[in-house]
């Protein structure tokens, strides 16, 4: 069931990538963070960008998921997806 969900996951990051619908920064950021979550795991990395303020919001919205798994992060994010974007 693992390539089920990483294909769900990537038709998600598809329609995510590719809409127009302009979201509020708070969804935003929780759509960062579960991608972030679901692609690496707990291996946090500096986002790249030079707004400081913007980058320490979503190293702390990414944080906050460390207790889910790689495929609930993935599983959480094609929720939001299906939320928002459809």
């Amino acid at each position: 069931m693992k390539e089920d969900l990483d294909t769900k996951f990537k038709e998600a990051l598809e329609i995510a990538n590719n809409t127009s619908i302009k979201l509020p920064p708070d969804v935003m950021l929780q759509f960062y963070a579960h991608f972030k979550q679901a692609t690496k795991g707990n291996n946090y990395e500096q986002p790249s960008g030079s707004v400081e303020l913007r980058n320490a919001f979503k190293t702390h919205a990414w944080f906050q998921l460390n207790q889910l798994t790689e495929e609930e992060a993935q599983k959480e994010y094609i929720k939001l997806v299906n939320k928002y974007l459809k």
